[in-house]
């Protein structure tokens, strides 16, 4: 049996508003990191940038200025998830495989993380709406990794925004909250969890759309060799 080449590490392009600029600033920046940072070190910083979300949306509970921080962190984990992998690959010292579990795997802790520090500025049925949002942004990324292990391409972007956008989002919604408090977004709630409920149930959508008429390709394959 032919043996397929990984390409968890090769993502399809980005089709994002930012893509093109990210991209750039990568292959700018990526040979100025010191030799003494690996790639797979960046990876794991995002452990300590999830810990920070948590902490420092529990301290917003008392001032709202924290999340400042939360922010830095966001930003943070923007930086180090950008420049993991293309710095193995421009060091050729990348290991791809565990790359693309521990990168994807962290990649739900900090989403966990993110909406577990929201939950610390809310009360009742908004901080259960927040818990609910949890396995609705898991599916986009189980949807990604089923989607991977059914075509070997690996898509992370939908709708015209990818990872960096939804970072960007955050942190928007951090300095609204800043200044506005709670009470706005608290009303705001079972509508973007409705939102994104629709959101998903359109990737998941589309996504299965593409996969079966994969099948379906394949299967008129075979049956047209059958019959000849």
């Amino acid at each position: 049996m032919e043996k397929k080449d990984f390409g968890g590490d090769k993502k399809l392009p980005m089709k994002s508003l930012l893509a093109r600029h990210e991209r750039k600033l990568i292959d700018t920046y990526v040979p100025k990191f010191p030799k003494w940072i690996e790639g797979y070190d960046l990876t794991l910083m995002t452990i300590l940038w999830s810990a920070g979300l948590i902490i420092f949306g529990y301290f917003a509970k008392s001032s709202l200025h924290w999340l400042w921080l939360s922010s830095l962190m966001v930003f943070m984990q923007w930086f180090t998830d950008s420049f993991d992998g293309a710095l193995g690959r421009y060091r050729d010292t990348g290991i791809p495989k565990w790359g693309y579990f521990m990168d994807h795997f962290l990649d739900y802790v900090f989403i966990c993380s993110v909406l577990i520090g929201y939950t610390f500025l809310l009360e009742g049925m908004n901080k259960q709406i927040v818990f609910l949002l949890i396995p609705v942004f898991g599916c986009f990324l189980v949807n990604s990794y089923l989607s991977f292990g059914a075509t070997n391409e690996f898509k992370i972007t939908f709708l015209r925004a990818g990872p960096t956008e939804i970072r960007i989002y955050i942190i928007l919604l951090n300095l609204l909250i800043i200044i506005f408090k709670t009470g706005w977004i608290e009303k705001l709630l079972p509508f973007i969890l409705a939102i994104a409920i629709i959101i998903m149930c359109i990737v998941v959508y589309r996504t299965q759309k593409y996969i079966w008429n994969i099948d379906m390709t394949e299967k008129r394959a075979r049956d047209s060799q059958h019959e000849q």
